[in-house]
């Protein structure tokens, strides 16, 4: 909570667990408790005066109620007024006193039973948001099976350590983060990453905490604590990043801490003016009603409840915010540059052609391409080491970087390597053709000649069109960065829908052109944590995608999208542009409340318990919308047909 509003501030504070974390049901929050008894022995006073009580019953009915509600927030006020801060408390206290100075024993309590209630329900609120966060720690089994000295024990999860071998049986939630020794399965992750369409794994597969097996029975070597797994880290990486403010947070927190002061100024000044004109109870009494009036404890919450609760529901669909300032600037993102491979496509690229010339046949062509490549870790080095049935027996093999590798063959140079770099000369109509059809071509040249050149393809994500038409609809610009060439890069940005296409990029140059955008628009920048870091740092909001245990593309980016599936990308866009609506309708209406019951408490239009009414009232209105920005769905392309009102280097 800002200090300008907290009366619950020695929690928030000293960075304990207190009352927020605690309570798991509305009515074990302290505030909502005592808020309770306050108000039946308010009502019981109305009662009996009502019924024509005397007063020696009513008014220690009204003092009790006083002093139950009163006790949630003035000993943490008076604590913050002994450490110089001032907040909405101190104005609350004042004004309480200040009633039962005038004898108004039941406006004193009033006001205090309906600022308890807001501050429950704030304590509530926020609780709650957090308790779905960390709901997500629940997902981690009691127990799990590891096998010691060649038999099968029953141990805490948080007694795994790295190198345990962990039996997982088909139905069981994998306790921590590891690798597969043997076994083949499906994997529901669905909670990490918010994909609901399991993952096929097998030997050698990366797998995490919280991960339902499906088929068949594994065996995982650990890799990670309890207390260090992928949930874990998840959880933290929230709960420490909820608390980062964005612009409209600190605006917010600006006013309500100036205010506060400005205020009690204000109140003083109303009191000299009331002995000036010889109504010095009046004027007090106006002074105590312009105090409540000015409180901007609605203010002050509007925009965290809002972030607390937007955050914490993004991180249930496998998507982590970096705290309010990301939020609010990725909800006003007009522009989404995206890398090609890996974002767009599934970066799995694959042969689909082969051209030779003269006597040289697709095979040999295939096999001094792999000869060259049998070292290398490029996807497109995979793609033609998957294709070869054989390797030529190629030494002394270097990397020309930026161009392709080049060997040496029984005495002779070969090459491979990108057109221009080699000459294609006859296999240029081939090269082209290779290249419209969406391709990365590359040559082979044997001591001098041009003998082949292979086409490797990386194909789009099946939802790659429709995330890109969706994008469209919601009002966004699209452009594709990529390091491959123009010709491919077109290709396939037709296919996806995108008309803005910048290719034969370094990722210096990538950062260039996110510079020129961004002059253009609010930008963000969709591609890998590592190779595409300039980039992403450059844009107004980064946007990993992927980043299920890579603990680089999470801390490189504003936004990490923990799956591979882009549905994501505007699920999130249009939640973070619902959620900063909701940040400026709370705003907006904390400044007009404040605007326009100044000036009727000053004149006397409203009284005490009418304006504790109306700006407790206005606080629970903040807070309920605020909340709201905690609802999201996990359906892929929920709200996605609607119209906003909402990682691998390129090859």
């Amino acid at each position: 909570m800002s200090d300008a509003c907290g009366c619950s501030d020695e929690r928030t504070e000293t960075g304990e667990s207190g009352e927020a974390e605690e309570a798991v049901g509305f009515w074990q929050v302290t505030e909502i408790r005592a808020a309770a008894v306050s108000g039946v022995l308010l009502l019981a006073a109305w009662i009996a005066s009502l019924l024509g009580g005397p007063q020696w019953l009513t008014l220690p009915l009204e003092v009790i109620a006083l002093l139950v509600a009163a006790w949630t927030f003035v000993p943490s006020t008076l604590r913050r007024l002994f450490k110089g801060k001032i907040g909405v408390g101190t104005l609350m206290t004042i004004a309480a006193v200040g009633a039962v100075a005038l004898g108004e024993f039941e406006e004193a309590a009033m006001l205090a039973f309906l600022y308890a209630i807001s501050e429950g329900l704030e304590e509530y609120s926020l609780a709650k948001t957090r308790r779905g966060l960390r709901a997500l720690l629940d997902l981690v089994p009691a127990e799990a099976t590891v096998l010691r000295g060649g038999a099968e024990v029953t141990v805490d999860p948080a007694e795994l350590i790295p190198g345990d071998r962990m039996v997982v049986r088909p139905g069981e939630r994998l306790a921590t983060d590891g690798r597969i020794i043997t076994g083949r399965t499906s994997l529901d992750a669905s909670a990490l990453t918010g994909e609901s369409v399991p993952v096929e794994a097998g030997p050698g597969s990366e797998v995490y905490a919280g991960s339902i097996n499906g088929t068949g029975p594994l065996e995982v070597e650990v890799t990670s604590t309890a207390e260090n797994n992928s949930l874990a880290r998840i959880v933290h990486i929230v709960e420490a990043e909820q608390s980062r403010k964005g612009p409209g947070q600190r605006l917010a927190d600006s006013i309500a801490k100036k205010l506060v002061p400005g205020i009690l100024i204000a109140a003083a000044l109303i009191i000299v003016f009331g002995f000036i004109v010889g109504e010095p109870l009046l004027w007090f009494e106006r002074a105590l009603v312009v105090l409540v009036a000015a409180s901007p404890c609605a203010l002050a919450i509007s925009v965290p409840v809002t972030v607390v609760a937007s955050v914490g529901a993004a991180s249930r669909i496998g998507v982590l915010i970096k705290g309010g300032g990301a939020l609010e600037t990725l909800g006003k993102i007009r522009t989404i540059a995206l890398d090609k491979t890996g974002t767009l496509t599934r970066n799995k690229p694959a042969v689909i052609d082969v051209a030779a010339t003269g006597t040289t046949t697709q095979e040999q062509v295939l096999a001094l391409a792999a000869g060259l490549e049998s070292r290398s870790e490029h996807p497109l080095a995979r793609a033609i080491l998957a294709a070869a049935t054989d390797r030529a027996a190629v030494t002394d093999v270097d990397t020309v970087p930026g161009a392709g590798l080049e060997g040496r063959l029984d005495g002779r140079t070969v090459r491979l390597g990108r057109p221009g770099w080699i000459n294609a000369g006859p296999l240029a109509a081939e090269v082209e053709r290779m290249q419209h059809a969406g391709a990365t071509a590359v040559l082979i040249e044997d001591d001098g000649q041009v003998i082949g050149a292979v086409a490797v393809r990386d194909e789009l994500r099946p939802e790659a069109r429709d995330v890109i038409a969706r994008l469209a609809a919601s009002g966004y610009t699209t452009a594709m960065l990529t390091g491959d060439n123009l010709i491919t890069a077109t290709a396939l940005a037709k296919d996806a829908g995108i008309t803005e296409v910048h290719a034969d990029l370094r990722p210096e140059d990538k950062a260039e052109i996110i510079r020129t955008l961004k002059g253009r628009a609010p930008t963000a920048m969709v591609g890998d944590g590592v190779n595409d870091a300039p980039a992403l740092a450059t844009a107004d909001t980064g946007i990993a995608m992927g980043a299920m245990g890579t603990d680089v593309a999470i801390e490189t980016a504003d936004i990490a999208l923990m799956g591979e599936d882009l549905n994501h990308l505007p699920q999130v866009l249009d939640h973070a542009r619902r959620t900063r609506r909701i940040m400026l309708q709370n705003v907006g209406l904390s400044l007009a409340l404040i605007a326009v019951l100044i000036p009727l408490a000053l004149f006397g239009m409203l009284g005490l318990a009418a304006v504790v009414l109306i700006h407790e009232l206005a606080e629970i209105v903040v807070i309920a919308n605020g909340v709201r920005a905690g609802r999201i769905s996990r359906k892929d392309g929920s709200n996605a047909a609607k119209p906003a009102l909402a990682m691998e280097p390129a090859a």
